[in-house]
């Protein structure tokens, strides 16, 4: 068993892996100010919570684009389980082929989706990940990585939306009972879930005709549960896309030493 942490700018994707099933997906919010003794008690709360023997698990993978909470969390890990996490990162063994102007500078969570996205749904593929930012990011029919989009997030852009006009208040994030709004709150729900899911529809049409195919489209974060519903495209979601390519990734780099184990 393996302890796999995606550091993302808003939250921590936490879960727990043996050999390809993820035992649990848990996020924690991402705090820069929090010390390694803080992390090292959520992290063992959890295993608690879900009553994982931490003598279980043989090692961890942490992935990020919050570079001041690596060093943070991969101590707190350490503590935890007593032995070193593999932190993804130039020298780790991924499988995937970068075509990229500058791929050390592709983040690490990108790279990982298309590990899980080629290994589940296959190449070519287009990946969707919800979170702080919007990113789009596409895989070729080689299982090559050849760039995407970023988009501001759904809850950047409501924030933007709130916090530079006077007379709009800050809203749940839910669809309202009807497209055209009848009062401010559901003007604002309609814009961000319709405007967003048009927004997806558009751009997976565009790169669509851009690769000349109908390329297949997974998608993940924590937002998008409540997008995609409201696509006409058909997205597959998948909740565990990221952690999945954690376990693939630790796999790919620990096997030879460790013989295989779970």
């Amino acid at each position: 068993m393996i302890l796999a942490v995606d550091i993302g700018n808003t939250n921590l994707v936490i879960g727990c892996l043996k050999k390809d099933k993820v035992l649990f997906v848990e996020r924690l919010s991402t705090n820069t100010s929090n010390t390694e003794l803080e992390y090292l008690v959520n992290l063992k709360t959890l295993l608690d919570l879900y009553n994982i023997d931490i003598a279980s698990i043989r090692g961890s993978i942490v992935s990020s684009v919050v570079p001041p909470l690596d060093n943070i969390i991969c101590a707190a890990l350490e503590k935890l389980l007593h032995s070193k996490p593999l932190l993804v990162g130039p020298g780790v063994k991924t499988g995937i082929n970068i075509l990229m102007d500058n791929p050390s500078s592709v983040g690490s969570d990108l790279i990982v989706n298309a590990v899980a996205g080629v290994a589940d749904y296959g190449a070519p593929l287009i990946m969707i990940d919800m979170g702080t930012a919007t990113t789009i990011s596409m895989v070729d029919k080689k299982g090559s990585y050849i760039g995407g989009m970023i988009i501001p997030g759904v809850r950047v852009s409501l924030d933007s939306l709130t916090s530079r006009t006077s007379r709009l208040p800050r809203i749940s994030l839910e669809v309202p009972k009807k497209l055209i709004g009848k009062n401010t709150v559901d003007c604002m729900k309609s814009g961000i879930i319709h405007g967003q899911a048009s927004m997806l529809d558009g751009m997976i049409d565009r790169i669509r005709e851009d690769m000349g195919e109908e390329v297949p489209v997974v998608a993940t974060g924590g937002l998008s549960h409540k997008i995609i519903p409201y696509c006409r495209n058909e997205i597959i979601y998948d909740e565990q896309l990221t952690l999945k390519g954690l376990g693939l990734i630790y796999r790919k780099n620990t096997e030879k030493q460790s013989g295989g184990a779970n």
